[in-house]
């Protein structure tokens, strides 16, 4: 619906991971480095994690589309728990095995076998195991185990894994020592930086056909930062209903009122919060002139201390809902910030393994 509204060729933010709408950020290319590294070294094991949304199956999408099919077939496979001989089964499938009422002994025997065939043919094989928090441990031991098939000292498989923050705790814990000895990079995938968002929003847009409509003010662009974290997922998620409120309600150009105004109505998930709130918000809207929209990249300028967007235009009760927002916000800012320190502080001292545990009574305080 929106796309034809606004001239677009496509959905510019579908949630769906699309290689095509890859946009290099400076946590991507880090992580693609580590990636290109990974591959080059084709042995081991190398570990991507980031929070949900922040791009991981795009990543690797992207490199895929970036390398020679023809050198390397990739096995890929979605962790949903997956048992040990479920796990084999379905590599045996991307080895064009039949497993079907095979034991487990015959199917490692199987895999070992179709390795050596695609090596002779000229090809190595990469497993890229997506999810790989959900596997449980002996399953993780059996990946460790397919990484020592070897031949004439070459390593047959390597492993990409891709997970959730949590999985680089557990594969610090004492069980998974033999397997993360074998992990040769490691990368976690952080949210945009405020300043990367415009360029994303401009990106995605230009891919569909964007020629200007629609466009986002500087402080719509804030409001959908603070509420998606810089994490793609949610900003794709947030900035594809703006288009759809933008369509029914034929507006052009976004600012901090409403988006905030659609952000009520996704935190709420009640319909038609979105066009009460803007009818409140902005009861002369059809009367008093527009002001002009900011272009992206224009600097925004200082606000005044506790002012609130669109102050004039808000009717008393909107204007107290406003500020109740801001403070909420800037609670959850400040939680958010807490305990992203407190991961980094654990993560750190676990991975470097010397000195005493870290003191976050005082951030675990800043929490709660």
């Amino acid at each position: 619906m929106y796309d034809d509204h606004y001239g677009l060729s496509g959905r510019p933010f579908q949630l769906t991971p699309d290689p095509d709408f890859w946009f290099d950020t400076a946590t991507h290319r880090k992580a693609m480095a580590y990636l290109g590294y990974g591959l080059s070294q084709g042995e081991g094991f190398v570990v991507i994690t980031g929070d949900p949304g922040a791009g991981k199956t795009t990543l690797m999408g992207h490199l895929l589309a970036e390398i020679d099919g023809e050198r390397l077939n990739v096995i890929k496979i979605v962790s949903a728990q997956l048992e040990p001989e479920e796990l084999l089964r379905l590599v045996c499938a991307g080895l064009q095995v039949d497993a079907t009422g095979l034991s487990k002994a015959t199917m490692l025997a199987m895999i070992e076998r179709g390795l050596h065939n695609m090596a002779r043919n000229g090809k190595r094989t990469l497993l890229v195991v997506d999810e790989a928090q959900a596997l449980p441990f002996a399953s993780l031991e059996e990946l460790r185990m397919l990484s020592n098939f070897q031949a004439g000292g070459y390593s047959l498989l390597q492993i990409f894994l891709l997970g959730q923050p949590e999985f680089r705790l557990t594969l610090h814990e004492p069980q998974f020592e033999q397997l993360r000895q074998r992990v040769i990079a490691m990368h976690h995938l952080a949210p945009m930086d405020p300043d990367e968002l415009e360029p994303y929003l401009i990106h995605r847009l230009s891919c569909v056909g964007w020629r200007g409509r629609p466009r986002f003010t500087n402080d719509g662009i804030e409001a959908i930062y603070r509420w998606s974290g810089g994490i793609p997922r949610r900003v794709n998620q947030l900035a594809s209903r703006v288009l759809l409120f933008g369509a029914v309600e034929q507006i052009d150009s976004f600012g901090a009122g409403e988006v905030t105004a659609v952000i009520a109505d996704l935190d709420n998930d009640t319909p038609g919060r979105v066009r009460n709130r803007v009818a409140e918000a902005f009861p002369t809207r059809t009367a008093a002139p527009t002001p002009a929209p900011m272009p992206m990249g224009t600097p925004i300028p200082p606000e005044p201390a506790q002012a609130r967007p669109f102050k004039a235009e808000a009717s008393a009760d909107t204007g107290a809902l406003e500020q109740r927002i801001v403070q909420l916000e800037a609670q959850v800012r400040q939680q958010d910030e807490a305990l992203r320190r407190v991961l980094a502080l654990l993560v750190d001292w676990v991975e470097n393994g010397e000195g005493e545990r870290p003191d976050i009574s005082s951030l675990r305080r800043t929490t709660v």
